[in-house]
Parts: structure tokens; sequence; C-alpha cells
């Protein structure tokens, strides 16, 4: 997959002529994003076309209505990272800017789509939205399909098993209720956040616990309850399985909100490194001790009950 970051640089290379396009905001790249991105795929192997995913560097409610941005479900990097696994061939970053919400449907299919990404069929959610306000519908783009001649497929949602549609919306409520099997069924794999390694105040190697205290990529990600948690970490030194505290310290007096994971049969040095942490189930609240004593008495439980959930727990499908 080749990624174009900036509009004008976006222009597909001379080689390539009439392609399959999709268009969206993919936060999250859910089960139904997942659905649309592998038709897009297929559709263009079929037609002998390439296959186009245009997307935003950041969310359109961030320039348009910036106290109703939603958290995000995948930074931009995570984005194209699982963008990267469908089998498409360009994936194109737009910054979302005044120019572009001022587009009509109209200039955004003529001077976007077509112009910029030869587009000859375009695939898109059944929610799909686009243009100056969202004027532009599966109607408008239909319409514009007859008079420019491109053709216009509709991807029906992906349901949920209660027959709801698989959402964004949907995953970013269950993560807020730390319901992480709810997400995961939703997204198709564990949440997860991607971060730097940084450096803590070395607590957990005192206490027999070291750990690793990961900043995230972006401040907009969108984070689980405070709690403990059994965990899953990709490193460059391999996989491991662990136990984190997402929140503050509060025995410590410590009340900021960070991450920290301490990981099974794991040495070495990770500072500076980019790890992602997988979300397996959360074990308890973060909470306060009464000594230290307490507090180690506790990291043992807590020790023991991310082992047994890590084996208990299959990867989602």
């Amino acid at each position: 997959m080749t990624v174009a970051r900036r509009l004008e640089r976006s222009m597909l290379p001379p080689h390539v002529g009439e392609t399959v396009v999709t268009v969206g905001t993919f936060d999250g790249v859910h089960r139904g994003h997942i659905d649309v991105l592998r038709r897009l795929a297929d559709r263009a192997r079929e037609s002998g076309r390439a296959s186009v995913l245009l997307t935003f560097a950041r969310h359109p409610l961030e320039l348009l209505k910036p106290e109703q941005a939603p958290p995000l479900l995948t930074t931009p990097n995570e984005k194209l990272a699982i963008v990267a696994s469908t089998g498409i061939d360009y994936a194109a970053v737009l910054p979302f800017t005044s120019e572009l919400a001022n587009h009509s449907a109209e200039q955004f299919v003529d001077l976007v789509l077509r112009e910029r990404f030869h587009m000859a069929d375009l695939l898109i959610g059944y929610d799909h939205g686009f243009g100056r306000g969202r004027a532009g519908d599966v109607d408008t783009l239909r319409s514009l399909g007859r008079t420019r001649g491109f053709n216009v497929d509709v991807v029906a949602p992906v349901e949920t098993p209660d027959g709801e549609p698989v959402s964004s919306t949907r995953i970013r409520s269950a993560l807020l209720e730390g319901d992480l099997a709810l997400a995961a069924a939703g997204l198709g794999r564990r949440y997860s956040v991607s971060g730097t390694v940084v450096a803590g105040e070395a607590r957990g190697r005192a206490l027999g616990y070291p750990t690793i205290n990961v900043a995230p990529e972006s401040a907009r990600k969108l984070l689980p309850p405070d709690g403990v948690y059994a965990v899953v970490v990709e490193t460059r030194h391999g996989r491991f399985g662990g136990m984190l505290n997402l929140g503050g310290r509060p025995t410590f007096g410590d009340e900021r909100r960070t991450i920290e994971a301490h990981l099974f049969g794991a040495s070495g040095d990770f500072y500076g490194q980019l790890v992602q942490i997988g979300f397996v189930e959360r074990l308890r609240d973060t909470r306060r001790f009464e000594s230290v004593d307490a507090l180690m008495t506790q990291l043992r439980v807590d020790d023991e009950s991310a082992r047994a959930a890590l084996t208990a727990v299959a990867e989602p499908s």
C-alpha cells in the first residue's frame, strides 16, 4: 500500500489509470470499514483498476465543531497500519481544511475524486455524507455518477448480533463503559493504544514489578476507564503478556493519569521504543492502599489474575 499524505501531492503515479475509490474518516477501522476496504480491493482486482482509500489527517469535526469532535479510536498511524493489511493499493491522507470543507458535493467529486484520483468506481458505506454541510448523500452520488459516468456501489452495514450496525460511536460507548469484549466484537480485534516508552518514577522496579511507562501517540486517543488490566504488548523485542495500571497511583499520592505496564518475562531497555498495548480484560479499579505492603500483596493477586486472563481469552475473530 502506498500512502500520499498531502492533497497537493496525492495525485497517483503516471502509470495508474482509472481507479476504484472509497472515502471517509474510517476512525477505528472497525468490521464495517474492513468490509468496505476488502470489497474495494476485490472490485479493483476484478476490473483491473487500482484501489484507493481517501481519508483525513484529522477528524472533520476537529475543524468544523471542535467541541463535538469525538476522541479517536485510531491515531493516523494506527489507522494506516490496519488499512495496510486489507490489500488496497493506495491510501491518500487528506488535510481536512476550510477550503476542503467548503467544497460542494459536486466540487468534491469533480476536483478531488475524479481529477486527482481518476475515479471510475466509487464504493461507499450506506450512511456516507460528504460535501459542504454533508449535503451529499447516496442519492446525490448516484445522480452525479449518472451524469459524469462513474459507478456507485453502496455497501450495507455489518451488523452486531443484536441487529445494530457496527459503528465507531457504539465502539466508543462500549470503551467508555469499560466493555472491552463489546468493543473488540465491533472492531474485530482487541482495542489497542500505541505510544512511546518514556521515563517514569521507577516505583514498580522497587516493588519487584518493573514497568514501562507509555505516552500515547495522540492526546485525543480514547482510553478505557482507569483501572488495572491484563494486556498484550507488542514491542521491538517481541510480544509480551502483562498487567497494566491506567490512571493515577493514589497510594503514593500521585493522581496523574499514566499508562504503566509490567511485561511478563521481559528484560532489557525499552526507552524510546514505540509499543502497542492491546487491552484484554479489566481486572479491578485503581485504588489507594493503606501501605506499600498492602499494595505489594495486591500486585501479586493482579499478577495471577492477569496471567489467568491471558490464558483464557482467545483472539477476537
